[in-house]
Parts: structure tokens; C-alpha cells; sequence
């Protein structure tokens, strides 16, 4: 019997997906009334087979941190968690900083650790086999990035994630969607739909 490292589990619990995961990201310890809007269950990519649910728009980190850019996001991030009753989950994070030029430069430094982060996760975790894509920039207000990663381990999983940094002036918002499966289950299209609805909601 193979036994998946905790470290490992924990480095992965937001590329991973499954009930678990789900129903600890909709327990929030306190909820955020007001900022830039967030998304709604329907607009994020369709799911065959289950609705979207939605916990509250909650002040704070997520917990647990999402993978790749969670040890970049301050205190003042406010979130939202998704998730279906398959295999799939979403995050939503916002973060409004001082002025644009700060808001720039957040929103490089998040692009920059989902690019390093395939191999950033293989330097940390060696049964961690990972897979970065890039694509591309979507034209919307001062503009989105999406990337894609894929996550293999050595007792079998297999997961991906596609996520995105865009940015509405002075504001930043990083969204995530994730599942079990790899590049050929990745919504790209729809999830660049999501991005494009997310960037535009945030004034």
C-alpha cells in the first residue's frame, strides 16, 4: 500500500479536488460585505453533470492557501470558494492595493509564481511530476493572464488547474478552477469566459 506524504497532500490541497476540500472552503470565519463584486455560481465554467455552489464572500487568506500564489496574498485579500458535487472546485481572490502602480506590480509578482510554480513544486515535492501551460492574455479592462497546471504524483493522482490574474485599476483578482484529470479535461474556453466576467465585475 502506497501512503501519500502529508506534506505533499497539504502542498496540493487546492490542485486536488474532492468533498473534502469543498466543504472546509465553505466554512468561513468571517464574512466580507462589501469591495468589489465576486463571482456567482452560473458564471463559472458549466460542470456535465452537477450545479455550482458558492460559500460567502469571506475577508482574509483562504484557508488552505491555493497553490502557487497563496504565501503572496496579504491579509487584506477577500475570498469565495466554489465547488460541485462531483470532482471540481473554484477560487476567487480580490485584492485592492493603494494605487495602480502597486495593483501592477501584485499582478506581475501572482503571474510570476504560477509560471515557476510547475517547477517550484517538483524542486519541493520529488513524487510530484508537474506541468505548466500558458494561454495567453485576455483583453479585458488593464488586461488577464491563463495558465494551466497539471499534476501527477507517484501513487497515481492526477489533477488540474487553470488559473488566471487580471486586473481592474487599482484591483487584482486571481481565480482558480480546478479537477481530478489533466490537460484534456481543462475548460479552457469557458474558463476564459470566467475570467473575462470576473475582471469586468470588479467596478
Amino acid at each position: 500500500m502506497t501512503f501519500r506524504p502529508r506534506r505533499i497532500q497539504l502542498a496540493l490541497a487546492t490542485v486536488a479536488t474532492g468533498t473534502a476540500v469543498a466543504l472546509t472552503a465553505a466554512v468561513p470565519s468571517a464574512t466580507a460585505a462589501t469591495g468589489p463584486k465576486f463571482l456567482k455560481p452560473a458564471e463559472l465554467p458549466p460542470h456535465a453533470s452537477s450545479a455550482w455552489y458558492a460559500g460567502p464572500v469571506t475577508a482574509g487568506q483562504p484557508d488552505p492557501l491555493p497553490v502557487c500564489v497563496g504565501e503572496a496574498l496579504p491579509s487584506t485579500s477577500r475570498h469565495r470558494a466554489f465547488w460541485t458535487e462531483y470532482d471540481t472546485n473554484a477560487l476567487q481572490v480580490t485584492v485592492v492595493a493603494r494605487n495602480t502602480t502597486k495593483a501592477a506590480d501584485f499582478a506581475a509578482l501572482l503571474r510570476k509564481k504560477i509560471r515557476d510554480c510547475a517547477t517550484a513544486l517538483e524542486k519541493q515535492y520529488p513524487d510530484v511530476s508537474a506541468t505548466g501551460r500558458y494561454y495567453g492574455k485576455l483583453a479585458v479592462e488593464e488586461g488577464a493572464h491563463v495558465y494551466g497546471l497539471h499534476t501527477r504524483t507517484t501513487w497515481g493522482a492526477s489533477d488540474i488547474a487553470l488559473m488566471s490574474v487580471g486586473r481592474d485599476g487599482r484591483t487584482v483578482t486571481f481565480v482558480k478552477w480546478a479537477r481530478m484529470g489533466n490537460f484534456r479535461h481543462a475548460q479552457v474556453a469557458d474558463f476564459k469566459r470566467t475570467t473575462k466576467t470576473a475582471v469586468n465585475k470588479l467596478y
